[in-house]
């Protein structure tokens, strides 16, 4: 891969990225952080990485990098940053995108990366099997079953109330 062609991986992808990445973790400081890793790692492969698959090789080193970020805040507690509304529950109705993303939280996060990966980035089964190391029947079932609850989810009523 040229600088050029390098630098428009970074014009066609940094947004796209920088939003699969946010919406599973909900950081936006991470979400950069993890944006700029990857294009990093990009950056010292690239007499490696062939233009055409730069855009699978960005997303699965992010998905990758936020995967590993997430184990590791998994075994760190600090309950001195404990945020409160994280653990708060507001019973109102108030917006239908909060319905849904509260149901995508539910999700465990295989379902809940394929799906945004699908339905949000518009990606192929085979595409994100590259991404997440699945084959094409794994995420396929994945998605089946994260859009069966998230069917079952919003169409209850507790969802609503």
């Amino acid at each position: 891969m040229t600088v050029e062609e390098y630098n428009q991986c970074v014009e066609k992808h940094s947004d796209g990225l920088y939003r699969f990445i946010l919406k599973n973790i909900k950081d936006s400081e991470k979400a950069s952080d993890i944006v700029q890793d990857s294009f990093e790692k990009l950056w010292r492969k690239v007499q490696e990485v062939a233009f055409e698959k730069s855009k699978s090789y960005l997303f699965s080193t992010a998905y990758h990098t936020m995967i590993d970020g997430i184990r590791k805040e998994s075994r760190i507690e600090d309950f001195n940053n404990v945020k409160p509304e994280r653990y708060s529950h507001d019973e109102q109705y108030s917006d239908l995108q909060e319905i849904l993303h509260a149901a995508l939280d539910r999700l465990p996060e295989i379902q809940r990366t394929v799906i945004l990966l699908r339905d949000y980035e518009g990606y192929s089964y085979l595409e994100i099997g590259e991404i997440t190391g699945l084959s094409e029947s794994q995420v396929k079932v994945y998605i089946y079953r994260g859009r069966v609850f998230l069917k079952d989810y919003i169409g209850s009523l507790k969802a609503v109330i």
